[in-house]
């Protein structure tokens, strides 16, 4: 075990060349990053959702409440132990071929039958209050750290030059604040991580759950071998737009349509130009040149820089799909009213509204006594009257 820990930490990876561990212990004149801070995280990622929960169900809920946000999640699909059957066990978006037996055994018509898993789908769905306590608890952790790294970076030389995040490197001191901006953020992120499998389910689960794990992976990589000042640069430049898209989804939720689409314009003007623009310009280029020249590269460099590319490319990718977001929804505005949230099968999943199905409740089944009053040649009644099934959040 003991030589899996020092080939883990082999200061040839870790540090440029020359540079020891000891090189970088703490003394009374100056405190490096050490890897044990990070165990920290750990338990204060907990008290984070802790937190979380406290604040959704206390301070979130009554907001929404104020704002007439009700806890109706969507229409519920009419009980029938067939189609349930078929639910739960077989598959949730059955094909044409399997449509067609289930209507043959129900004696309904086929667009009754998809209307009926559409609306299955979408009982599973959280209401639009859960939404709304989710994107307000993330809009006020983001406005509260980045309030604070901006605070705290305008007074940093390297802010100005970011040539300063290389000067003496890595014999570069910690600070209280970059210590506590580090350690909150890692923290959050690893509640993030761990939420992803508590909270809604959106389309784009293992890109988040990617770009999770490369922000935890950039957090530590760049504390421990004290990259600390452009990795808080990293973490401020990313928060911006994150305030401006919860505070669009929270806008949506309460049906403030006009605010929503101002926040939503915001948002993506400033996610564009941050992560397009300002990121490889100030960014990468500090990161991958800047550093070239006054450090030189060793192989957790390496690392670092792929990890911070694949962010590039994730940055891209979202780009790509809010342009395309907006371009639909200002198209249906053309025959109604424009919301940029709200587009049906959207996209990127982590803005949209309370369902990206259809909820319209069905037309009359054709012969459905057939299905209620007798018994089909499995055994089981074709309606299970009487017997609402609960949503499941």
């Amino acid at each position: 075990m003991a030589g899996i820990v020092a080939w883990f930490w082999n200061e040839r990876f870790w540090l440029p060349h020359n540079v020891t561990w000891a090189d970088l212990k703490n003394t009374d004149e100056a405190t490096f990053p050490q890897a044990e801070d990070l165990y920290l995280a750990c338990p204060l990622a907990f008290c984070i959702f802790m937190i979380r929960l406290v604040f959704e169900r206390f301070i979130a809920r009554p907001c929404a409440m104020g704002l007439k946000i009700q806890a109706n999640g969507p229409q519920k699909a009419q009980p029938n132990a067939i189609l349930e059957k078929v639910f739960t066990a077989i598959t949730k978006h059955p094909d044409e071929k399997r449509l067609e037996g289930l209507s043959k055994q129900l004696d309904w018509d086929v667009r009754t039958i998809q209307r009926w898993f559409r609306q299955r789908r979408n009982q599973e769905k959280p209401s639009t209050l859960a939404r709304f306590c989710e994107s307000m608890w993330r809009f006020t952790f983001y406005l509260y750290i980045f309030t604070y790294g901006v605070r705290f970076l305008k007074k940093t030389p390297w802010l100005w030059n970011t040539k300063e995040c290389w000067y003496n490197y890595p014999y570069q001191p910690l600070t209280v604040d970059v210590h506590y901006y580090y350690i909150l953020e890692l923290s959050f992120y690893l509640s993030l991580l761990f939420s992803r499998f508590t909270d809604i389910r959106r389309k784009d689960f293992l890109i988040m759950f990617l770009h999770h794990v490369a922000a935890i992976s950039l957090i530590v990589f760049s504390y421990v071998n004290n990259m600390a000042r452009v990795g808080t640069l990293v973490m401020c430049l990313h928060d911006a737009a994150d305030v401006l898209i919860e505070a669009a989804k929270m806008a949506n939720y309460a049906k403030c349509q006009i605010l929503c689409n101002l926040l939503f314009a915001m948002f993506a003007i400033l996610f564009i130009t941050s992560r397009l623009g300002v990121y490889p310009i100030w960014i990468l280029n500090t990161t991958l040149f800047e550093s070239w020249e006054i450090v030189g590269p060793y192989p957790s460099w390496w690392v670092f820089n792929l990890l911070l590319v694949l962010l590039q490319l994730l940055h891209s990718f979202w780009s790509y799909l809010i342009v395309k977001t907006a371009c639909r929804a200002i198209s249906k505005g053309k025959v109604g009213k424009w919301n940029p949230l709200h587009v049906s099968k959207d996209d990127r999943s982590d803005i949209e509204s309370s369902s990206d199905e259809d909820e319209s409740p069905p037309p009359s089944q054709k012969h459905h006594t057939s299905a209620t009053n007798g018994t089909n040649k499995n055994g089981t009644n074709g309606y299970l009257t009487g017997v609402p099934y609960p949503d499941e959040h």
